[in-house]
């Protein structure tokens, strides 16, 4: 079997090419497979070559070590500031390759071997095909930190069952690898002694059909049963609670069931909820349910805004907070400002999702095809407009 490695002087991503079979490897396992600029640079070079070659029949995607991707490197971000490097060319690039994932052409499969969060996890979600095991953990945290749940999520997150989507995305709330496949977050779940020769089976498929790769994971898979404890099976509460107007009233709900018998459950979530940015809350809510009406492009492009928004600072600080109490000091003590949900005004929220000028905007295409939506018009990877964004430094 011809086997011949890309670029392998690029450490943070691996890249090979077996005959009809690219495989990418994310390959900082120490630190997690954390997402830098330059794993977005990587992967995104790696995807638009690949696209275009007609040798390329079958693109894979896996994590070195124990984790799949644990998310955006948050140090990044917080030492971008610090330095006035505004951080806005990967910000723009990691969006545009979200989106790329979600419509690539070829046949793609994840397979998603321990931790996938946040960004990590739009590497997974997107994919025609995403294999998981007993040891994925998957959460999108993001609001608990003062930021937004991004990465196309609160698209996916808004067309989950019932009220879920909100759950996950203000909780952070974790599912295992049986409850993203009972929820259609992944496609398939594979017992993790299998992965290796679930991984050797596709490369010598040398195929993209997608009939002949689907056959050849339900090799390995097996049907899902949800442990008695899982969360999907408090769809009621969770429905009823996470269905209000407002954060306040979510949280004023979730603690009237907490008191109920069997509600046990509640407790650490609700106060896990209660430590996080209110503005962090108000912002993901806001962005989860203008979701439920909006296309993948258009969820892209307002997250977008936020994320610009969030990290100059527009309406508060509390992202940098966020990051300095969870990986800087790590003392897990933020401070946040403003420091209550009710402080937390509509009108300044209303500026963090106002349209930017049109040659501001993410310029991607208004259509799309992939496992969550309709018809795509591909388009080249431009550069994000860094003349005109030079003057909103961060």
């Amino acid at each position: 079997m011809a086997k011949e490695a890309v670029s392998q002087d690029e450490e943070v991503v691996l890249g090979e090419e077996i005959n009809c079979v690219r495989l990418i490897t994310l390959n900082r396992p120490r630190q997690l497979n954390v997402i830098s600029s330059k794993v977005v640079s990587i992967l995104a070079e790696y995807l638009e070559k690949w696209e275009k070659d007609d040798k390329a029949k079958l693109v894979l995607i896996k994590g070195a070590g124990r984790a799949f991707s644990a998310g955006g490197d948050l140090k990044m971000f917080y030492d971008g500031r610090k330095t006035k490097d505004s951080c806005l060319e990967v910000v723009y690039r990691m969006y545009w390759l979200c989106y790329h994932i979600h419509t690539y052409k070829k046949t793609h499969v994840s397979l998603v071997h321990g931790i996938s969060m946040g960004g990590g996890a739009s590497f997974m979600v997107p994919m025609k095909f995403s294999v998981v095991t007993e040891k994925t953990v998957f959460s999108t945290p993001e609001a608990s930190i003062g930021f937004h749940t991004d990465c196309g999520f609160s698209y996916m997150h808004s067309h989950l069952p019932g009220r879920l989507g909100e759950f996950l995305a203000l909780t952070g709330g974790r599912l295992n690898g049986k409850e993203l496949v009972a929820t259609g977050l992944a496609t398939h779940f594979v017992p993790s002694e299998k992965f290796p020769e679930l991984e050797k089976r596709l490369v010598s498929l040398n195929s993209g059909d997608e009939a002949a790769v689907k056959s050849a994971i339900q090799e390995f898979s097996v049907e899902v049963k949800l442990d008695e404890e899982s969360i999907l099976n408090k769809k009621l509460v969770i429905d009823e609670c996470f269905s209000k107007d407002t954060v306040e009233e979510i949280i004023k709900s979730f603690e009237a069931e907490a008191s109920k018998e069997g509600n046990g459950w509640i407790g650490p979530v609700l106060k896990g909820l209660k430590r996080s940015s209110p503005t962090g809350l108000k912002v993901t809510l806001r962005s989860i349910r203008e979701g439920r009406n909006q296309t993948l492009a258009e969820c892209l492009k307002k997250e977008f805004r936020l994320t610009m928004n969030i990290l100059r600072t527009e309406i508060s600080e509390d992202v940098y907070e966020g990051i300095r109490a969870l990986t800087i000091d790590k003392d897990n003590a933020p401070k946040w400002e403003p420091s209550t949900l009710n402080k937390v005004e509509d009108e300044k929220l209303d500026l963090v999702f106002k349209p930017f000028p049109e040659n501001l905007e993410l310029q991607i295409p208004g259509k799309e095809e992939c496992r969550w939506s309709g018809k795509y018009e591909n388009t080249p990877y431009p550069s994000l407009n860094l003349h005109e964004w030079s003057k909103l430094k961060l």
